[in-house]
């Protein structure tokens, strides 16, 4: 792509009257991008009308895109423009595809990929207030997903999204965060030793909203329909009548992509998405192994089951337990009714035989799984 084209789709992504609708009607009725952002006055007033087409004069001629090229520049951002042969491909087939995408890091190859591709990307969402058996639900499935070679895709919101992004590194996997605010935006602010590993072990920091937008509550909307269509499926863990995780679900079915929800309790108020959407005819998932048979992944643990021949009776009770999930010491020794110390011993052994090792969150898993 020509330069001067890709200054014009910066100029229309940074002003954000001109959303993905318009943009493509402009585009479509001039023929191309750089003829669309610098028509004559009058002919855009008839398309966008007159109060919104001064506004982006205005915009046009105080707007500085070569400056604005050298600032993303700096901050190592990316801009992949819709017609870039590194633009999602999944995106392109929705109604409102985004102008441009932000990226921090690395482009990964697997963004490039139609959703009918390996690796699969996956998106696991929910509440910000996730009660323990949300938690616990999120860890397994991101977790055992990750471990099959999903990429799990979230919003790096506090929560689900954050346990599901946390979960997923701790398996060594892939993930994306879609966010609804500026790629260099880290929001909350408490996740950015998150926001830098998600980066610095191949996955990516995305949004369309331009470097520098500040987070806003209708942002996370639109952010919504992007990680549905990034998604091959969305998996809703927890949230409320009104959790914004119902929104991305609702964009999941209009895409035409899977939407499962776990049975929840329906004593606790985080129960009313994910069992609103089972009634709904979202399907139901009980473990990390139903979504692997939806999609005929079939997992060959290395040497899984020579490995349990060779352990003793103590050994393969921890392991079945790890098989489940992390778990520090404490939580070991509680579910197998174990003194610390003699927990302690056996991990120190499985350790030294290359069975377990401890991820970043102080929790040990299994390396062959």
């Amino acid at each position: 792509m020509k330069k001067e084209e890709l200054l014009c789709y910066l100029g229309f992504s940074h002003f954000l009257g001109i959303g993905p609708i318009k943009f493509s009607l402009l585009k479509k009725h001039f023929g191309s991008t750089k003829k669309a952002y610098f028509a004559d006055r009058y002919i855009l007033d008839k398309l966008i009308g007159q109060k919104l087409t001064a506004k982006f004069i205005d915009f046009r001629n105080e707007f500085d895109p070569v400056k604005k090229i050298r600032e993303l520049e700096k901050k190592d951002i990316k801009i992949i423009t819709i017609d870039d042969d590194n633009y999602p491909l999944s995106l392109k087939n929705i109604p409102d595809p985004p102008i441009c995408i932000y990226l921090k890091g690395e482009i990964p190859h697997f963004l490039k990929m139609s959703n009918k591709s390996t690796p699969i990307l996956f998106a696991i969402v929910g509440t910000r207030s996730p009660t323990h058996y949300g938690i616990e639900i999120t860890k397994i499935f991101s977790y055992r997903l990750a471990k099959a070679g999903f990429i799990i895709v979230s919003g790096l919101a506090n929560g689900v999204d954050t346990v599901a992004h946390r979960y997923c590194l701790n398996a060594k996997g892939r993930t994306v965060a879609v966010l609804g605010c500026g790629v260099d935006i880290v929001y909350p602010a408490s996740n950015r030793y998150l926001y830098n590993e998600i980066i610095s072990s191949g996955g990516a920091i995305i949004s369309e909203f331009p470097p520098g937008q500040l987070v806003q509550k209708g942002l996370f909307i639109a952010r919504n329909r992007i990680i549905s269509a990034l998604s091959q499926g969305v998996m809703v863990v927890e949230g409320s009548e009104d959790s914004g995780s119902l929104i991305t679900a609702r964009y999941a079915a209009e895409q035409g992509k899977d939407v499962f929800a776990p049975p929840s309790p329906i004593t606790s108020k985080m129960s009313l998405a994910p069992n609103l959407l089972l009634k709904q005819g979202a399907k139901l998932v009980t473990s990390a192994e139903d979504i692997l048979d939806e999609y005929n992944v079939k997992i060959t643990f290395k040497n899984i089951e020579e490995i349990k021949s060779k352990l003793n009776t103590d050994e393969k009770k921890f392991f079945e337990l790890l098989e489940k999930n992390p778990l520090r010491i404490d939580d070991i020794s509680l579910s197998l009714k174990e003194p610390v110390s003699k927990v302690l011993n056996i991990v120190s052994i499985m350790e030294i035989k290359g069975i377990i090792d401890k991820n970043s969150d102080n929790q040990y898993q299994i390396k062959a799984a």
